[in-house]
Parts: structure tokens; sequence; C-alpha cells
């Protein structure tokens, strides 16, 4: 196993949209520092192949991963269901999955494609999860927004976009929702051992939005090669939050290049976060408390 001078050894680690892009340099980054990393991802045969190929590259042998299709509340629950079979805590959920899509589309629960698997998941995967978290000597989680999170508004009126669906609209407002919910999530948890932060990962030439159509993934392709970040370097602050020493203790903050910055003005405001918490969960059909004490009620 390579050495790191961030040793892991130990720690679980869960790690959405591990099988490309900077989801897997992170699980790969990870596996190296020692840790045991749970990998989560859609297709089976291309987790069973990535399993053991960043078991193979880091002589880890802790690496596995569950397939999930994020986008799925029912999938979901069943992940949280699974990983709670084979492990009593978790130390690091790091929240990487998420998609474009240029036109509108709806899950099969009927939720509009952006919003639930760039949001939903994230909120029902993490509350789900909390009581593991806090079961953990300290844990961190790791929220991968964008600064396309910038240019978003939530539009409550209409979350799901049924009326001028707008796929550059529908993006940068589930990448506000993830900024929202990590301070929202950082108040309710105060005083825990649960740090919670969210970070922007770089314009990153990967496979993102090449599931939408020729013209649209041409002109992607096209952006990413004059100036995309490779995978590599996309997925050092996700690494960095899940893993640096530096980062003991810190909690509800925004970071770019392994460095604190400000989020957009809108990302603040308490009340549009506490409204936005209680519309996640009535579309995710549940109630969390996470509140004192530290530990996660559903109902």
């Amino acid at each position: 196993m390579k050495a790191d001078k961030d040793d892991l050894s130990g720690k679980i680690i869960i790690v959405t949209g591990a099988t490309a892009g900077i989801g897997k340099v992170t699980a790969l980054r990870l596996a190296e520092m020692g840790a045991t990393v749970v990998g989560v991802g859609r297709n089976p045969a291309k987790c069973a192949a990535v399993s053991q190929e960043i078991r193979q590259l880091t002589g880890n042998p802790q690496v596995e991963f569950l397939v999930c299709d994020l986008a799925l509340l029912a999938q979901v629950r069943g992940l949280a269901d699974d990983f709670r079979k084979r492990h009593d805590r978790l130390d690091v959920l790091v929240n990487n999955a998420g998609g474009f899509f240029f036109r509108r589309q709806v899950t099969g629960e009927g939720i509009e494609m952006t919003f639930a698997l760039n949001h939903l998941s994230y909120f029902l995967l993490t509350n789900l999860l909390l009581d593991l978290l806090h079961a953990a000597p300290s844990a961190r989680i790791v929220n991968v927004s964008s600064q396309a999170h910038q240019s978003g508004a939530l539009h409550f009126d209409d979350l799901e976009m049924k009326r001028g669906y707008n796929g550059w609209k529908a993006y940068a407002q589930s990448k506000l929702a993830n900024v929202l919910f990590t301070y929202e999530l950082a108040r309710r948890m105060e005083d825990t051992r649960v740090a919670v932060n969210a970070l922007h990962p770089g314009f990153v030439a990967t496979q993102f939005g090449h599931n939408n159509g020729l013209i649209v993934r041409l002109g992607i392709r096209l952006t990413q090669s004059l100036g995309g970040m490779t995978p590599e370097e996309g997925a050092r602050t996700s690494v960095y939050l899940a893993s640096s020493p530096e980062v003991d203790g810190v909690t509800g903050k925004y970071f770019v290049d392994c460095q604190l910055r400000r989020s957009s003005p809108a990302s603040y405001d308490p009340g549009l976060a506490e409204r936005l918490w209680e519309v996640s969960e009535s579309m995710a059909g549940v109630r969390f408390r996470t509140l004192h004490p530290s530990r996660a009620v559903s109902g």
C-alpha cells in the first residue's frame, strides 16, 4: 500500500458516484491512505471492475462497492440498509454523485431527475446514516457542490421545473441546495462530533454531462478540452476534506482548491435552508430529528 501522511487505517468511508471521474479518484486516494472504502455506483459490472482495480492499485483489500441508483429514493433507503448490515459506524460520507440533464427527465418515482439525484440523494442518505456517523469517534460529511450554485435560486413554487425547464437552472438550483443543506445540517449538529462541509471541485474533464444528446455532449467535451482539470486535480478538495487533520473540527464551511471560500449570499439564508429542509422531508416522505441528543431519529 502506498504511504501517505494522512493514515486512515481503521476509518470507514462511503464515496458515492465512485465508478468514474472524481468519485473514482477520491475512492482510490482514500484507499491508498488505508481506509476501508465503500464505493457506490449504479452499474454492477462497473462496481465490480472498479473495486478490483482499486484493490490492485493500492494493495488495500478493504474496498467494496454497493450498487444503487441514487436518483431513486427507495434504492437510497436500500443502500443505507445494506451498509448498516456490514458496518456499525461510518467515519466519512462523501456525497459525490450527481448529473446534468439538458432536457427534463423524471425518475421512476416521478421526481425531476436533477433535484432527485443531486440534492435529495444527499439529503436522504446522510440523514439515514447519521446515527452511524455519530457512532464514530469523530465523523465528516463531504458534500460536492459547484460554483454553479452562485447563479442558483430555489423556485419553491416549481422546484421540479415542470414549467419552462432549463437544464442549467435546474443544475444550479440543485447545487445551491447542496450548500444550503450543508449549512443547515451543521447548525442542527452544532457541538456534536460530526462535521459537514461543501466544496467546489473545479471544472473537471470527466464523463459528467456526457449522458445528454450529441450536440450538448460535443459542446461539453470541447469546453472540457480547452480548460478542464484532470479528475486527479478535481478530487483534491474532496480528499482533503475527507482526510486532512487541518480541518478537524471545521464544519459548516465551503471550500475551493482546499481553501475556505465564501459561497453565494443566498446560501447563508437560514430561513431558506430551513424551508428547503422541510420540503426535502416532504418529498422524501420522512421526517428527521437531527438536534440533540446526537442520534438521528426517522419516522
